[in-house]
């Protein structure tokens, strides 16, 4: 289980295919702290590191997992937001994640504000949905839904977040990762079947 605070980014360093998975090779300054089989969040999707050497480990994704995110996207020297998973004995901030995607969105908006951030995105409703101050995962950040609409959605962004994951690089038009929140999907899922 994750929580949404991201705590290091990545880079890509090399991409490599194998029949239909991708092994990622990325550095990062938290990789000494790593080990073979850990969990590790990727622009929110929960991947095993299955190798390192000095400052760079891999980890692979498999078919299910590129056809329902946006790293199958990455480029040898993209950044990527880290996480953890969350330590039993530690604070609890942002929301409960689990490194599921559900599904990608399209950023069709950045608005600067006076000190802040507002981004826009467009996603295919799929039986999810978003409330107003709600909590979403974009990318593997949690972040606060403002302005919910039918299959589009807005977030504020403060400094910190933009200076310290990947949203200092996201631009109108890209793709980012969704995770919406678990109990709106339990929600979704019983009245559905209703």
């Amino acid at each position: 289980m994750f929580t949404g605070i991201i705590e290091n980014l990545g880079q890509v360093v090399e991409i490599n295919q194998e029949g239909e998975n991708t092994h990622f090779s990325l550095r990062s300054s938290i990789t000494q702290e790593l080990k073979i089989d850990q969990s590790l969040a990727h622009n929110g999707v929960c991947l095993t590191v299955v190798g390192i050497k000095d400052d760079v480990y891999v980890v692979t994704a498999i078919k299910e997992t590129l056809d329902k995110s946006n790293i199958g996207d990455l480029k040898v020297n993209d950044s990527v937001n880290l996480e953890r998973a969350m330590l039993a004995n530690g604070r609890f901030d942002g929301h409960v994640v689990q490194g599921h995607v559900d599904q990608t969105a399209t950023c069709i908006g950045l608005k600067e504000e006076d000190g802040s951030w507002v981004y826009t995105f467009k996603y295919e409703s799929k039986g999810n949905v978003t409330v107003e101050k709600g909590s979403i995962t974009i990318n593997g950040v949690s972040l606060t839904v403002v302005n919910s609409k039918d299959n589009e959605f807005s977030v504020c962004i403060i400094p910190y977040t933009k200076e310290n994951t990947s949203f200092n690089t996201l631009k109108v038009g890209d793709n980012i990762n969704l995770e919406f929140d678990i109990v709106g999907k339990y929600v979704a899922r019983l009245l559905a079947n209703n």
